[in-house]
């Protein structure tokens, strides 16, 4: 089960929730010197359905609830998952670690060289796509039609979150039980939740190449 069948009065790490508008800055360089004039844009957004991706325990805390949470919009998915059918057969089966043969199609498998393919095999089970984490269609999730390179056309109404793509919202009435009942939709199992912050964490826990060297266990 993905979702949980009853709602807690409170928000939690992976709530589905709606009514938050996010804003994006972007610069064409690094603003050193305030008072020059610079060139920059501001993007305000209005999302349909957003992720909380503050942990629980952050947001509840009575000395602490401040109303600032961590989210991120629910976007769709990518198209190019229907290529792999491990992917196409579950889509939640992204959200899960996996044989490397299983991260993409037996086409692009098939291009890898040996050495590749060994490479691969030799990582054992890990994330293929470690940045997104697919949320399972619901009667609050609107169909929507994809289509390939192929020219072939797929409707769905499972949509995503993509770690990179997170915002801080500051919202003083989220102390109120009231306004959680009107913008909390949907809540994760605890095994789903689980499956988000395994995978999130992992994201953001991973350790470069270039410093395994340099650690000593």
């Amino acid at each position: 089960m993905f979702y949980a069948e009853t709602l807690d009065n409170q928000l939690r790490f992976g709530d589905v929730v709606k009514g938050f508008v996010l804003a994006t800055s972007a610069i064409e360089k690094p603003i050193m010197i305030r008072n020059e004039q610079h060139n920059y844009q501001v993007d305000i957004n209005f999302p349909n359905l957003c992720v909380i991706l503050s942990p629980c325990c952050t947001i509840n805390e009575k000395t602490k609830n401040d109303g600032i949470i961590a989210i991120s919009p629910l976007i769709p998915i990518w198209v190019s998952f229907f290529d792999n059918q491990y992917f196409k057969e579950d889509l939640l089966r992204i959200n899960k670690k996996m044989e490397p043969k299983q991260a993409v199609s037996p086409e692009i498998w098939a291009q890898f060289s040996l050495e590749e393919q060994e490479r691969r095999e030799s990582e054992g089970i890990s994330y293929a796509l470690l940045e997104v984490f697919v949320y399972q269609k619901n009667d609050y999730f609107i169909d929507y039609a994809l289509t390939n390179s192929k020219h072939e056309s797929f409707t769905t109404n499972f949509f995503m979150i993509n770690f990179r793509n997170n915002f801080k919202v500051d919202c003083k009435a989220l102390k109120s039980k009231e306004t959680l009942s009107e913008v909390k939709l949907l809540q994760l199992s605890a095994n789903a939740r689980k499956e988000l912050r395994d995978k999130i964490a992992d994201f953001y826990g991973r350790t470069p190449k270039e410093d395994k060297v340099l650690l000593v266990e």
